[in-house]
């Protein structure tokens, strides 16, 4: 039998959406109105093997980060509530506003309806669930703690998504205040400037040094400023294509770390992601080794990758992790102390917990200083290229008042 998506009027003209499992699409219709719905639409949910070329690129079902977040959530309080797999997607499809959604989780239910283990099911789908949350469901699945995995999944995607947000919108307002001193500029420069500047051009007197610098600007701007834009977006497009080769995107990567402010906003970020990951998944009962190759993957910067592959491969030779992890010395000293700690211990697990929380507790408070430092200087920028614009169109009015006097 195969799955099918269908959207149908019940006895009182409301429009209900689910899956339904038959034969055909006409058996599907046909069993819709035995429950006494009008079908509307029937479609066929076809396995992710089936579509290929463009028109998978283009039609894969996929999942947001908060979409993932609250589906986890969902289906963790279902699952916890003692409702089967196959009862909690159908719970899950139901309540979701997202037509992609549905179609991802009815086809999810699909497989678990053939047989497969639902861990299985959702590797067809490796754009929408990662590597890290199908080894924690399978992890679950095998040790019978499928509800509380689920539960500290739920945690997991939701911390990490209040991380990613704090460091996005802190950024909103430098960056608003930035695209909009820019434009200011622009129009300055392109409109106004040239306007008030021709009058003086034509008295013929000498112009003050701060007004002929003004005008130099203002007419570079007008005859070059679509080319600097142009070769501004050419320099972007040629650096992300240089940068997909692997090893140029490694020393790209190394380098950024060295920077001061921004080496350590990468490495607290990465410091904090991959810290929480190793301790979920050794939390759910995950293998060290396999927890650590599957940490490895939410590790953006790729030296930072290249250390814990390392260090993978000196734990397999039966080193300790902490001094395997900090020989690359990339990894905040407070991360590898905290493992340390929970390797003497024995609490691994709950020392990893503590050394994401403190990263992310770190970086919050470095990301909220930084926006504090850049809102003033940018407004101060902003109020030095304004100042210099009112001068160099002044000082020529103050002296033709003079030379009137």
């Amino acid at each position: 039998m195969s799955g099918f998506e269908y959207s149908a009027l019940d006895a009182t003209g409301r429009e209900t959406r689910g899956v339904i499992e038959a034969d055909t699409e006409r058996h599907a219709r046909s069993v819709l109105r035995d429950r006494g719905l009008a079908p509307l639409v029937v479609e066929g949910i076809r396995p992710a093997a089936a579509q290929s070329g463009l028109r998978e690129r283009f039609a894969r079902p996929g999942l947001s980060r908060k979409g993932l977040a609250l589906v986890t959530r969902q289906f963790a309080t279902l699952v916890v509530a003692g409702f089967t797999i196959e009862e909690c997607l159908n719970v899950v499809i139901e309540q979701s506003e997202s037509a992609s959604t549905r179609r991802l989780l009815a086809a999810v239910r699909a497989r678990v309806l053939e047989g497969q283990s639902l861990s299985h099911s959702l590797a067809d789908y490796p754009t929408a669930f990662p590597q890290i949350y199908r080894a924690m469901i399978e992890a679950g699945e095998q040790s019978g703690r499928l509800g509380d995995v689920l539960g500290r999944l739920a945690d997991y995607t939701e911390s990490r998504e209040s991380l990613h947000d704090k460091v996005i919108f802190a950024f909103i307002y430098p960056a608003l205040v930035t695209v909009v001193a820019f434009a200011v500029v622009g129009i300055l420069l392109v409109y106004v400037v040239p306007q008030v500047t021709r009058v003086f051009s034509n008295l013929g007197q000498a112009l003050p040094l701060v007004t002929r610098i003004l005008i130099a600007i203002s007419d570079f701007a007008r005859e070059s400023g679509v080319y600097v834009l142009v070769g501004i977006v050419g320099a972007v497009i040629a650096a992300r294509l240089m940068l997909r080769n692997e090893a140029r995107r490694s020393r790209w990567h190394g380098w950024l770390l060295r920077l001061p402010l921004v080496g350590r906003i990468i490495r607290g970020v990465n410091a904090a992601r991959f810290a929480d990951t190793l301790g979920i998944l050794t939390a759910s009962g995950v293998p060290l080794l396999v927890s650590l190759q599957s940490a490895s993957a939410v590790l953006t910067n790729l030296p930072m990758r290249a250390a814990v592959d390392e260090a993978v491969r000196r734990v397999r030779e039966g080193k300790a992790l902490a001094p395997a992890l900090g020989a690359a010395k990339l990894f905040p000293p407070l991360v590898i102390h905290l493992i340390a700690s929970g390797e003497a211990t024995g609490r691994l697990d709950a020392m990893l917990a503590r050394a994401a929380e403190a990263q992310a507790r770190e970086l919050e408070n470095w990301v909220r200083g930084l926006t504090a430092l850049l809102e003033p200087m940018l407004i101060l920028a902003m109020g030095v290229i304004v100042l210099f614009v009112v001068v160099a169109i002044l000082l020529p009015i103050f002296e033709m008042n003079q030379l009137v006097r």
